[in-house]
């Protein structure tokens, strides 16, 4: 017997995610959206899994794209993820990428600058699974901020900004 839908989100609530900013621009546009469902795959070649959910109209722009940039938030970039997670009817695009600062790097994806980390990428394979695109995605180039800036993490339906204590216990 398979867990509800709402079983599954509660408990998904319970495990700790870094926040992303997931961004394309190419001959289908500009695109942005904020997301969780990231990890890495394999450092050789190096790459990522994202998950783009099909019925958003954003989803699209991807992987007609086929670039896509993976930009961790730092601990205090919650207003950008807030710009790219509200509804399509609330923000423009335009708007949402008002929100921050930005630069290109190979592939031409907005790079968002101070983030913790940026993953240029070229999409090399998509997977369906339920309401999901699975993409698989190249990095070209990486960007990456000073460790003090910390992590924005979504944990319990909410931001909390993970800081860096270096040098260790």
């Amino acid at each position: 017997m398979l867990v509800s839908r709402q079983e599954f989100r509660d408990a998904m609530a319970r495990l700790g995610a870094a926040v992303n900013i997931i961004t394309t621009d190419g001959a289908a546009g500009q695109g942005g959206i904020t997301a969780t469902a990231v990890c890495s795959v394999t450092d050789d070649p190096p790459t990522l899994l994202v998950c783009l959910n099909r019925t958003s109209p954003r989803s699209a722009i991807f992987l007609k794209n086929g670039v896509l940039c993976v930009n961790t938030l730092s601990a205090g970039q919650s207003a950008v993820s807030n710009a790219f997670s509200a509804p399509s009817d609330k923000a423009d695009m335009a708007s949402r990428f008002a929100a921050g600062s930005w630069m290109r790097l190979a592939t031409g994806a907005p790079v968002l600058e101070g983030a913790a980390a940026s993953f240029d990428c070229r999409i090399t394979e998509v997977m369906e699974q339920g309401t999901h695109s699975v993409v698989f995605a190249q990095v070209e180039a990486v960007r990456f901020a000073d460790m003090e800036a910390g992590c924005l993490m979504y944990y319990a339906r909410g931001y909390h900004g993970l800081p860096v204590v270096l040098g260790g216990p």
